[in-house]
């Protein structure tokens, strides 16, 4: 497959983003490059051994199958190689995952509608389903049926909102497609009526610090209300996004709060917590996960009166930052 770019400095330098579209663009035509079951194996793998070494336990990963469809693959060659990976990844590292499939929100509804018929053989393959890409002009709103036969399906529903779009989005997201994740959602904060709401139905955030400072919806990690929503109550999580694009896997946005954002470590140890909660695992599981995070941090904060201590290896779980999406895993999406 030819690209565009003659070598990896010039690509690299493609890398430098002004918002969400200008990532988008590069993303999809990279995404081209995935044309067999093993390029989604080795895709998936990658991901999985870089957040078992960042101390993640189990990660919730996105994939676009309309993009990789529209490239002329068939959905069991893009699902079977990511399971492949999901599987060698457990055996070899311990890790744990699961794919939520998202919909592609600028692209026409008929196509998440056909989408869906082409995964319906597979649904046991997935935990959810999801909404990503362009936000800006393209509601949840458009999405209510698709969500809806989502729902009686039995996937979890969770969606992009309040990314670059407003906070209303993010009030069309729980109201219409009846989501019980809110990806990204920093603008939720710019309504104090949605923050109550989030708070009080203990609707949990997938936050990416790293994305959001990449693609300007904040000039710096600091600037991102994510210390004020702790303090309201909301269930914020920490995720990577897309990694392999901009530059941080789980354990450098946890670093990246702790360094840039003063956040402290039990401030920290709270959002891994925080994951785990909002997953889609069974409650055993769940209990696994949890006594495994209490365990770390009895051992971290027993002497450290400000909680400020070394952030690598804290247990949880990535679902916002597992992405395979792409040329390589990201965060959360499997872009691919």
């Amino acid at each position: 497959m030819a690209l565009p770019w003659t070598d990896l400095a010039t690509l690299r330098r493609q890398y430098q983003f002004d918002d969400l579209q200008s990532f988008l663009d590069l993303y999809y035509r990279l995404m081209a490059v995935l044309r067999t079951a093993d390029d989604f194996r080795d895709l998936m793998l990658a991901y999985l051994e870089r957040a078992s070494h960042d101390g993640v336990l189990h990660s919730e990963i996105f994939f676009d199958p309309q993009v990789h469809m529209g490239n002329g693959l068939s959905i069991d060659t893009v699902m079977d190689g990511l399971l492949e990976g999901m599987r060698l990844g457990r055996e070899r590292w311990g890790i744990t995952s699961s794919l939520i499939l998202c919909i592609v929100r600028d692209l026409p509804v008929e196509s998440a509608e056909r989408t869906l018929d082409a995964v319906e053989h597979r649904v046991g393959d997935l935990v959810g389903i999801g909404l990503d890409s362009a936000e800006v002009g393209y509601p949840p709103s458009l999405f209510t049926g698709v969500f809806d036969r989502a729902g009686r399906m039995g996937l979890h529903r969770v969606a992009h909102a309040g990314e670059e779009g407003p906070a209303g989005y993010v009030s069309q997201a729980l109201d219409l497609l009846h989501v019980e994740r809110i990806d990204h959602g920093v603008h939720s904060a710019d309504d104090a009526g949605v923050v109550r709401r989030l708070a009080a139905d203990d609707i949990p955030l997938t936050m990416c610090p790293l994305s959001n400072t990449r693609l300007h919806v904040a000039s710096s990690v600091r600037d991102l209300p994510i210390a004020a929503l702790l303090d309201a109550g909301v269930k914020v999580t920490l995720n990577s996004d897309d990694p392999a694009y901009f530059g941080g896997y789980i354990a450098d946005n946890y670093r990246a709060l702790e360094r840039d954002a003063g956040i402290a470590l039990k401030d920290l140890a709270t959002m891994a917590r925080n994951s785990i909660e909002a997953s889609f695992v069974d409650e055993d599981e769940r209990r696994r996960m949890l006594a495994m995070h209490d365990a770390w941090l009895r051992l971290r904060l027993h002497d450290d009166d400000e909680g400020k201590a070394k952030v690598a290896g804290m247990k949880g779980t990535d679902a916002d930052g597992t992405n395979t999406e792409g040329t390589d895993a990201e965060g959360t999406n499997t872009g691919a």
